[in-house]
């Protein structure tokens, strides 16, 4: 199930806001978040729902041992209990998402044969893998109190509106409020506008942007123009945004309806004037994930810095999928990162903007054009195609034809990659007369109504509907 379903939009969330807010007690408030949770990821992994609540109830139970063996000084039996939850967490995510990977590259580099598992990949795995890792982390490092009860922490992991595709929640954020939580009219209001905005974001431009995005970076390289190339691309990067920060807003969203206040996971990227600050923007979530257990673990600035970049964007690219282009992609950004701290940074700080951000956006199209091509020849011939290096046309009469009929849309979508609806926020809360708020207040609602028919529209009978990141 996904946000951007009209089951999901016109039942089960209706029947979840019902049940939920007309059962006043606090724990059966939980129970029915678990219980739609629970189905919600059933509905499309009915048999690997049991790995999740298994590894909820392995991770809860090592996190009592780890907290009860520091308390009572058994520090050994602690670090044993850290690396058996550790141990299973990765080892379950080695298994279901890179043993095929790792197979086919042996059998690349000795010449075996042996056979390649075909095993479907859980959706969510690698979120609420880094979910439980960070909670269990952060038990061992006293930094929070292990969950008593199993059914809150089973809550915390498989809560629906970030369990597929994040943002990742760190139990540290909503301890308090898995225990005691409150939604206001605000918070239900504020909620469902981020809501509606990112379905707005997911159906009306990314699923738009997708299907063109398969005319150009799917195209038969000897058909395709330069300009072909680089558009492509451009959509590709478009996509990519409005589909992963949409579904963060929908999830941010969804989490405020019910009394949970989730970080931003992305902050206008393609704003940004350097690779570095492009990756504090982009996917917060993850990346303070890797700054906090892998690459200060490391050493962070202190020692080893250039090979603990190294390390953290190798799995970064990892992460992201069981693939070359992906560990390809990951290297390119560390090279970069490395690059800009070893003295490029000062410079882009000193220059203007406007190429500081021309520089940026040119790697970061060149940076997305790895990561969708996972065939390094075809990756190769792409480049050739985009660099003019192979004979293709400059441009076609199809890409004119497009780009014209595209031209009000593409506009819109690049203007809205900039804080605009961040600054009509700002200024309405300084808006201070009851006759204001109100009016405000209807045309919020009135936009919400507008953009969910707008939405509704588009998804009867669509059958481009899915998010990128349950990939990964």
């Amino acid at each position: 199930m996904v946000f951007s379903n009209l089951f999901f939009i016109y039942l089960f969330l209706p029947l979840n806001l019902f049940l939920y807010f007309i059962i006043k007690n606090r724990t059966w408030k939980n129970v029915v978040l678990l219980a739609f949770s629970l189905f919600f990821y059933a509905w499309g992994e009915p048999v690997w729902v049991f790995m999740l609540m298994l590894t909820a109830f392995l991770d809860y139970m090592w996190a009592r041992c780890i907290e009860y063996f520091r308390s009572s000084g058994q520090n050994t039996r602690a670090k044993i209990a850290l690396s058996a939850s550790l141990i299973f967490d990765l080892g379950m995510l080695v298994v279901f998402k890179y043993s095929g990977f790792l197979i086919e590259n042996l059998n690349a580099a000795t010449g075996l044969s042996l056979p390649i598992p075909k095993i479907a990949l859980p959706i969510g795995i690698s979120f609420y893998t880094f979910q439980t890792i960070s909670y269990v982390l952060d038990v061992y490092r006293g930094q929070v109190s292990a969950q008593k009860r199993y059914y809150k922490y089973l809550m915390y992991l498989s809560s629906y509106h970030q369990l597929v595709a994040g943002p990742i929640v760190r139990y540290s954020d909503v301890a308090g409020e898995i225990e005691n939580r409150t939604t206001t009219v605000e918070d239900f209001s504020e909620g469902l506008t981020k809501f509606c905005i990112g379905l707005s974001k997911k159906v009306l431009v990314s699923n738009v942007a997708g299907k063109l995005v398969t005319q150009y970076m799917d195209a038969p390289l000897q058909s395709l123009s330069v300009a072909g190339a680089w558009f492509g691309v451009l959509l590709y990067s478009l996509q990519l945004y409005y589909d992963f920060s949409a579904y963060s807003d929908m999830a941010i969203g969804l989490g405020r309806i019910f009394g949970f206040h989730y970080h931003k996971n992305f902050d206008y990227p393609y704003l940004s004037k350097s690779v570095t600050e492009f990756w504090r923007r982009w996917h917060i979530s993850l990346g303070s994930f890797f700054r906090d257990y892998v690459y200060i673990p490391l050493g962070g600035n202190r020692k080893h810095q250039i090979f603990n970049i190294c390390v953290v964007w190798f799995l970064t690219g990892l992460w992201h999928g069981a693939s070359w282009n992906f560990i390809l992609w990951g290297m390119f950004y560390g090279i970069l990162l490395i690059v800009e701290k070893i003295g490029l940074l000062k410079i882009l700080e000193k220059i203007p903007a406007v190429f500081s951000r021309c520089y940026l956006l040119f790697l970061t199209l060149i940076g997305w054009t790895i990561f969708y091509t996972t065939d390094m020849g075809r990756l190769g011939g792409y480049f050739k195609v985009m660099f003019g290096l192979s004979g293709n046309p400059l441009t076609d009469p199809q890409l004119s034809i497009e780009f014209v009929n595209n031209i009000f849309w593409l506009i819109a979508v690049i203007v809205f990659c900039a804080p605009i609806t961040q600054k009509v926020k700002g200024w309405l809360a300084q808006q201070e007369s009851d006759a204001k708020k109100a009016l405000i207040g209807l045309a919020t609602a009135a936009m919400n109504l507008i953009l969910l028919f707008l939405c509704t529209s588009m998804l009867v009978g669509q059958s481009y509907n899915p998010f990128l990141y349950f990939r990964f």
